[in-house]
């Protein structure tokens, strides 16, 4: 857990200078946060500049540590008492196609060549809350830090398609505004695409849809234990080995059962999520400076084909449960 600053100043100050660009500017631009835009300006930074090696070891260190402890601070954004709102047919209609959409990102990912980790990421951050989705599982998977890139730029990118085009779409269908709010809700990579397509079409429909994102949302920490079940089943030969997580998952899970519980006061867990997306816009810019445009646009293509699937295959089996629900 111990970063040696002495040693790798120059890359730390170096990730931390960009990291406060894209906080300046994310401020400006409302339809990017920080985070993608972090990872959005290292890429081009990273591309244009060749940095020596008294930078390069900064950089990498700095993004494999401010991952992990983003991942401690992003705990205090989930709660289980969302679930709870949610109403009991609607939670396992959600909690159903996750499962489905997990299974199938495992299934996908070994049927399409040299996408594995790539696969596994989008599928994972497309199921449960987009970037911090990702970020949760990335350390778990040990893989080239560039997955973890690709894999939120694709992420991303849908997200954002999906809040223009959705509130658009959606309108022309005879659907209860609850029915749009599940959509919205239920398929949306971040909490501010849901919020961006949902009170874009009304109040009512924005908070029916944040409910069930949040619930969504919730379920981050099961998902984490069933995912990790998934890819080791193969591998691992004891029940026990299954549940051996690094410190900081296991922190995650701990706040947010903790969390969940505990009444803590609102203004302290909007500091400590907030906290935790600033770390994550550090990681994402140091992880931004290791991507070549040249395995961005290689393993792009195929991220972009394979979010568009899941994403896809998620807005359909919500549209099939309001459907054959009525």
């Amino acid at each position: 857990m111990h970063i040696n600053i002495k040693e790798n100043k120059k890359g730390i100050l170096l990730v931390l200078l960009i990291s406060i660009f894209s906080l300046i500017l994310s401020n400006y631009f409302l339809f990017l946060n920080s985070i993608t835009l972090g990872l959005l300006l290292g890429i081009v930074i990273g591309n244009l500049y060749t940095f020596s090696k008294s930078y390069n070891s900064g950089i990498s260190l700095t993004g494999l540590k401010m991952l992990e402890y983003s991942i401690v601070f992003l705990a205090f954004g989930v709660n289980y008492t969302h679930i709870y709102k949610l109403g009991i047919n609607r939670f396992f209609a959600l909690l159903l196609f996750v499962i489905i959409i997990l299974i199938l990102t495992i299934y996908f990912s070994k049927k399409l060549k040299n996408l594995q980790s790539i696969g596994w990421l989008i599928g994972f951050g497309t199921a449960i809350c987009g970037s911090s989705a990702i970020a949760a599982l990335a350390p778990t998977l040990n893989k080239n830090k560039e997955d973890v890139g690709v894999s939120m730029a694709v992420v991303n990118f849908y997200g954002t398609i999906g809040m223009l085009l959705l509130p658009i779409i959606l309108v022309r269908f005879n659907f209860s505004n609850l029915d749009i709010s599940l959509i919205i809700g239920g398929t949306l990579h971040s909490v501010g695409n849901v919020a961006g397509a949902g009170f874009a079409m009304s109040n009512e429909i924005g908070e029916n849809a944040l409910t069930i994102k949040l619930a969504r949302v919730a379920l981050l920490s099961p998902a984490l234990l069933f995912f990790n079940y998934l890819i080791n089943r193969e591998t691992k030969s004891s029940i026990k080995s299954f549940f051996k997580f690094p410190w900081y998952l296991l922190l995650f899970i701990f706040i947010t059962i903790f969390v969940s519980i505990v009444p803590i006061q609102v203004e302290f867990l909007k500091t400590m999520e907030y906290v935790g997306k600033l770390v994550l816009t550090i990681a994402m810019v140091a992880i931004g400076l290791n991507i070549s445009i040249k395995t961005l646009i290689t393993s792009g293509k195929k991220g972009l084909l394979f979010g568009l699937i899941m994403f896809l295959i998620y807005i359909t089996l919500f549209l099939l449960f309001i459907v054959l629900s009525k």
